[in-house]
């Protein structure tokens, strides 16, 4: 049986991007995690140091992004934010970058490999203003278009 040339083939590592690795890279990491489960190895990261919490000593998730996640039965407050510097193995097959400025560094990181590059615009919930409940549903816009785009991505 032969695959079919319009699905793309599933990666067997794939690395999410964005700017500093605490809202939209995690998010999509524990997603395809979840939905991928042991079969594709996961890991995400960010071009920039993310904010720093001086009593836990480590890089935080953004706790919006916890919470909209916890919605859905993901647990992602052990997530410490990373930079592409901080990767243990760069050998990723695909490479999703969720900005535009993490996009001209996954081309970068794929330059001279045989990595693909997809990148998937994704809104930045953090720029949303307003109410708890209006920038909580922002989070869960960002949280369900992943999903989806996930879903539909690694589909078999």
């Amino acid at each position: 049986m032969s695959a079919d040339p319009e699905t793309p083939r599933l990666p067997d590592a794939v690395l999410f991007c964005c700017n500093y690795n605490q809202v939209r890279s995690p998010m999509a990491e524990a997603l395809l995690k979840q939905f991928g489960g042991v079969r594709i190895f996961v890991d995400s990261c960010g071009l920039r140091r993310a904010s720093f919490d001086p009593d836990t000593d480590d890089l935080e998730v953004d706790p919006l992004a916890a919470e909209v996640m916890k919605e859905i039965g993901l647990d992602i407050t052990r997530h410490r934010c990373k930079v592409f510097d901080d990767l243990e193995d760069d050998s990723f097959d695909l490479v999703v970058s969720l900005t535009p400025e993490a996009q001209h560094r996954a081309v970068e990181l794929a330059r001279g490999r045989a990595a693909d590059i997809e990148y998937w615009p994704t809104h930045d919930p953090t720029l949303t203003e307003g109410s708890r409940g209006n920038r909580l549903e922002a989070y869960r816009q960002v949280r369900d278009g992943l999903a989806a785009r996930i879903a539909k991505r690694f589909a078999r």
